[in-house]
């Protein structure tokens, strides 16, 4: 018969180890959850090629901004 061991006393018994005992626990640990974690589709990811289609940005548009950006570059007084 298994006898029950609460979370408070795994803690406890932990907190007991060396340091070296603790990382071969943690890793001991990390590898029974990966098992057991189902497994995930990979991360589709969107290419930028297009991602600006069908912004209608212009040239002058572009120009607009420039301008802008640039209109305080080189001021003395910011």
């Amino acid at each position: 018969m298994e006898a029950q061991v609460s979370f408070e006393q795994v803690i406890s018994l932990a907190q007991r180890l060396t340091v070296t005992e603790k990382l071969r626990l943690i890793e001991r640990l990390s590898s029974d959850l990966k098992a057991t974690l189902p497994e995930s589709p990979p991360i589709r990811r969107r290419g930028l090629r297009g991602f600006l289609k069908g912004s209608h940005i212009t040239d002058v548009d572009i120009d607009e901004v420039r301008q802008e950006m640039w209109s305080n570059f080189g001021r003395e007084d910011i």
